[in-house]
């Protein structure tokens, strides 16, 4: 199968189980910000190996950035869920719809057990401090667009199935732990956050 099937050239794509839709459709921006979204947290796994490889190798948070590193590729996978969910005008017929309260209740557990290693934020703080905080920070500003674009997605739809509110919820609970992970990675790595200073 080849990569290019030049049926895209006329600005269309066809959704999964659908019709063809123009490319800036906002069912696309959806899953394509999501689909975005994995692949900065490609970036935050990249990074947090070459940290793990450098000459800080030694130290003890190599276990904690391990096993960030698994929790991350386990979002990977249910982000690509939750991309082929909004691929599709009817996900119910194809079984799409597996993301559910376990994902959302686990994000949770995972927000407080970060929290709880945390000095309280008694200020805002700039995006920013080790490499890999620097790509979770980034992860969690396009988390947050692929948020906003579902929610577009979900008041835009009128004879099609409707976009559930757990896709929503899940994305909001997610931008939230990469939050809280960013702060936590600086901690880790010795690199306090910086705090905004009002100009």
């Amino acid at each position: 199968m080849k990569i290019y099937t030049r049926t895209g050239d006329s600005g269309t794509t066809g959704l999964f189980g659908g019709p063809r839709v123009a490319k800036d459709d906002s069912r696309i921006e959806a899953y394509g910000t999501v689909d975005e979204l994995n692949a900065v947290l490609g970036c935050v796994r990249a990074a947090i190996d070459r940290t793990i490889r450098s000459e800080r190798s030694d130290r003890s948070d190599d276990d904690s950035l391990t096993v960030l590193d698994s929790k991350i590729v386990q979002i990977q996978h249910e982000l690509f869920s939750i991309g082929a969910e909004l691929a599709s005008p009817r996900p119910d017929e194809f079984q799409l719809r597996v993301i559910g309260k376990v994902h959302i209740d686990r994000l949770e557990t995972w927000i407080d057990e970060t929290e709880s290693r945390l000095a309280p934020l008694k200020q805002f703080i700039l995006p920013g401090g080790s490499e890999v905080a620097s790509y979770v920070h980034l992860a969690r500003a396009v988390c947050r667009r692929a948020e906003r674009r579902v929610i577009t997605l979900a008041n835009g739809v009128e004879s099609e199935t409707p976009i559930g509110d757990t896709v929503i919820v899940y994305l909001n609970r997610l931008s939230d732990w990469l939050f809280v992970v960013s702060r936590d990675v600086n901690r880790l790595l010795d690199c306090p956050d910086q705090p905004w200073e009002k100009p």
